[in-house]
């Protein structure tokens, strides 16, 4: 595909306002991440070095202005108006409002489900990673400046609820440090990573722990276009549906006696997996692309590995020859 012609070549100073810059951004944006592309692992088509400059150059100006801004500031409230944030809101609306897209356009039928879901992340995630590279100032003079301010994923409140009975006040600031440090490196566990790795497995580990932290933490575009694939689109197939009509005695599920428990309803995607495991019409090579690229798919957009879907990826992931297995913790 050839890459998209610089839009925006004219007088206009994109690093004026936000809405100027964003007026900017955003068909470079539709071109990386809405394009339709021809490449299997959904690789993202390039924009032209001019208006990548361009992007740049504006970014730059526009954080920049906006730091002058903010140091000039007298209140708190201004402070705010001329931080940035309006930019990152913009980005974390134009993800979501992506991700709706995506999800409306998902077949009703379970059995392709996931035949759908796993080239459209694919697709998505490329084009999250090329505008995080974009848009590697709003990271730096944003992002940098929130997570530095206690604004990121992981705060030092998390910290001390979690050690809240053993902090005393006469902790030092360097000890209490040492303790987020600690914190980190156990949530980093939980996402795969392990003492030793490659800064490259660390580096994706944090991706996922920020992909899925709450909407109000600040984290880089990449895992925040994530974060939306995970609210927006995975977490509503993941939900078991809602019993219609009011519980009543004669309706309610029946005590385990003698017998197995009953079977609760599935979400979507539960019954689209075991529909996929099952399916004798599937050969083995496609199950084996579908299920590892779903499986990479939940734990890049912050699904946590106690998830009992999740769980049972990674059993069926475990069972297949290593060169498919050590697809699902690759960063793409």
């Amino acid at each position: 595909m050839p890459a998209i012609l610089n839009h925006a070549s004219g007088s206009a100073n994109p690093a004026t306002s936000s809405s100027a810059l964003w007026a900017y951004l955003e068909p470079a944006l539709d071109h990386i991440i809405k394009s339709p592309v021809n490449d299997p692992n959904g690789k993202a088509p390039a924009i032209d070095f001019p208006l990548y400059a361009g992007i740049h150059s504006a970014c730059y100006n526009y954080f920049t202005a906006q730091s002058e801004a903010t140091n000039s500031a007298s209140s708190p409230s201004a402070k705010s108006v001329a931080s940035g944030t309006d930019i990152y809101h913009y980005l974390d609306k134009y993800f979501a409002d992506t991700v709706r897209d995506i999800a409306l356009g998902s077949p009703q039928d379970e059995s392709t489900l996931i035949h759908y879901i796993v080239p459209c992340f694919n697709r998505f995630s490329a084009g999250a990673q090329s505008a995080n590279r974009l848009l590697s100032y709003v990271n730096r003079h944003y992002v940098k400046r929130a997570v530095d301010e206690d604004k990121g994923w992981l705060r030092l409140n998390d910290v001390l609820e979690s050690v809240a009975r053993t902090i005393t006040i006469d902790d030092t600031r360097d000890k209490i440090s040492q303790r987020l440090r600690e914190k980190r490196a156990d949530e980093l566990k939980k996402w795969g990573f392990e003492e030793g790795q490659s800064t490259d497995q660390a580096a994706f580990a944090e991706a996922c722990a920020e992909a899925a932290s709450p909407l109000d933490r600040v984290i880089p575009v990449s895992s925040l276009a994530h974060r939306r694939f995970r609210t927006e689109f995975i977490e509503p197939l993941l939900a078991a549906p809602k019993m219609n009509g009011k519980s009543k005695g004669k309706h309610k599920i029946p005590k385990a006696g003698g017998g197995s428990a009953p079977s609760r309803p599935k979400g979507r995607l539960a019954r689209a997996v075991k529909e996929l495991l099952e399916s004798d019409t599937i050969d083995e090579e496609t199950r084996s692309y579908l299920i590892t690229g779903l499986s990479k798919a939940l734990q890049t957009v912050g699904i946590r590995s106690d998830h009992p879907l999740r769980k049972k990826l990674n059993k069926h992931c475990a069972s297949l020859p290593q060169p498919a297995r050590s697809a699902v913790h690759t960063p793409c």
